[in-house]
């Protein structure tokens, strides 16, 4: 008889996911990944340099091979482009942070099953305030999964080159497409609303990129700070629309119109789906930690977007991709 069951290796694989959360957080601890752009290529070399038992560098290099992170090369290991672009310490795109972040955020999923149930978080996760002592964790943590979006958008709109001009980035956690942008404009500068502890992050950030003198902070609630008329060229409004129901997303979008100039453009970056819900993966998947963490918040589609920027007033809308997520340029 001849067994045409599909394998159930995949299966097995996405049951027992968490190792690979687990395996990349480790190695990321251990700083494996610096260690291996730096030449270290053999469990004992890896374990020397980092400190680590060689039987656990080993275990690491076996599951980092199989998440498909490392390879092996004439008996040796290194990073895959994808390990040595966004998993060594100390450049701007490093995950690292983020990958060692998600170890302790495991345990939420336990919750998932009454989740799905009651449509809903089941705790009461006290994350969006001003006071939560784990924003200087969080903050820098995910930085770094913006610089691609935020060079993106530099490119789209020529701010390069487009001489003087006044930025709005609303909750903009670190600062980063402040840092950016003027980096990339001497000309520029910008003004960052969101709470006072993260503004205080953002200034030190933004000091050590050297751009801190033409940067500037507003402590408040963007829900009822007041964004001003007329009075910037581009504004951003990044990863904050999929924790915010689409009444919320409307309003803010209408007040960020009103506070642009004439010609002015809006940045939109977030984890978009398409508008049948197909695709693309990454943000399909992260409408589980909305449903998890807030009350109303969703990965949206892009029609959802285009419909809630038309509602504002604007008139010129495109979509761009910075995977994993996507931006949205309106005027």
């Amino acid at each position: 008889m001849t067994n045409d069951r599909p394998s159930p290796d995949r299966v097995m694989r996405l049951i027992n996911g968490y190792w690979a959360t687990g395996v990349l957080a480790a190695a990321s601890t251990h700083a494996l990944f610096t260690h291996l752009e730096n030449g270290a290529g053999t469990a004992a070399e890896l374990a020397d340099r980092a400190g680590i038992s060689e039987r656990g560098a080993q275990t690491l290099l076996d599951g980092l091979i199989s998440v498909g992170l490392i390879e092996l090369h004439e008996g040796r290991y290194r990073n895959t482009p994808e390990a040595a672009t966004y998993l060594v310490e100390d450049t701007p795109v490093s995950l690292t942070r983020f990958a060692k972040l998600k170890l302790k955020h495991m345990g939420a999923l336990t919750d998932l099953a009454e989740v799905v149930r009651v449509g809903g978080p089941v705790s009461n996760p006290v994350v969006e305030v001003a006071n939560n002592p784990h924003w200087e964790e969080i903050v820098k943590a995910i930085a770094a999964q913006s610089v691609p979006a935020a060079g993106i958008a530099a490119e789209v709109l020529g701010l390069a080159d487009a001489g003087a001009l006044s930025i709005l980035d609303v909750g903009g956690g670190s600062g980063i497409y402040s840092g950016v942008w003027l980096a990339a404009n001497p000309a520029a500068r910008s003004t960052q609303l969101d709470w006072e502890p993260i503004n205080a992050i953002a200034r030190r950030l933004l000091d050590e990129r050297g751009v801190g003198d033409r940067f500037t902070t507003v402590d408040g609630d963007f829900h009822t700070t007041d964004f001003g008329t007329a009075a910037h060229d581009v504004a951003v409004y990044s990863h904050i629309a999929h924790q915010e129901g689409p009444e919320d997303n409307v309003e803010v979008f209408t007040r960020l119109r009103q506070a642009l100039k004439p010609g002015g453009a809006l940045v939109v970056c977030d984890y978009i789906v398409d508008d049948d819900r197909s695709g693309p993966a990454f943000p399909l998947v992260f409408a589980a930690e909305m449903l998890l963490k807030s009350k109303r918040g969703s990965t949206w589609r892009r029609a959802d977007y285009r419909d809630w920027l038309v509602k504002a007033g604007f008139e010129d809308i495109s979509f761009h991709s910075a995977p994993p997520a996507t931006l949205v340029i309106a005027r």
